[in-house]
């Protein structure tokens, strides 16, 4: 269970940044700014000590291994960048074959919400992604292909304000090559673009 994000010590916070940066937090322009943020930042990080596997826990028995592959492409993804705590924003496309039970399809978009609703790394995300699908559902394959752009690759340092970082979690059967690449030709299939990249 989350304990939830300290509003009041992220405002302190803030009013310490702003003073730290030559502002004066009590000004009429910031008066209101860390109360602002406050909220933002119970926005952003309402994932931490939430358990996504929470939202798998209604599966339905379909019986037997259906073999049947489950993709969900362009699930928006917002996150924040633990190096920087800048966002990164992109798309989640999350494959998965099931084993005996089925998620409803809404409860996978609320299991990337909820891992991305904390301090992350693109990299980890994907696998804890595919961890929660193998785990919650007894998935016999996972994938997750993150594509995002990040704000301490877009706003500072490099300033590369078109580069989109692609990242891929392979578990069970979708580790064989052969196997993935036909869920990775579905994913390419919903953006032609995508595909000339």
């Amino acid at each position: 269970m989350s304990r939830g994000v300290d509003r009041q010590r992220v405002a302190a916070a803030v009013r310490e940044l702003l003073s730290a940066i030559g502002e004066d937090p009590d000004s009429e322009t910031f008066a209101e700014t860390p109360g602002r943020v406050a909220d933002a930042y119970a926005e952003f990080f309402a994932g931490v000590g939430v358990d996504p596997i929470d939202h798998l826990r209604e599966a339905m028995p379909i019986g037997e291994e259906s073999g049947e592959l489950v993709l969900i492409r362009d699930i928006a993804l917002r996150s924040v960048c633990e190096h920087h705590l800048l966002p990164f924003r992109g798309r989640a496309h999350v494959a998965y074959r099931p084993g005996d039970r089925v998620a409803g399809l809404g409860a996978i978009p609320r299991v990337v919400a909820t891992l991305a609703a904390r301090p992350q790394l693109q990299e980890r995300l994907g696998e804890q992604i595919a961890e929660a699908l193998e785990v919650g559902l007894g998935a016999v394959g996972v994938l997750v292909v993150l594509e995002a752009s990040h704000g301490c690759v877009s706003d500072r340092g490099a300033k590369q304000a078109d580069a989109l970082v692609v990242s891929m979690a392979a578990r069970g059967v979708f580790a064989d090559p052969v196997e993935r690449a036909e869920v990775l030709s579905l994913v390419a299939a919903s953006d032609p673009a995508r595909g000339a990249r």
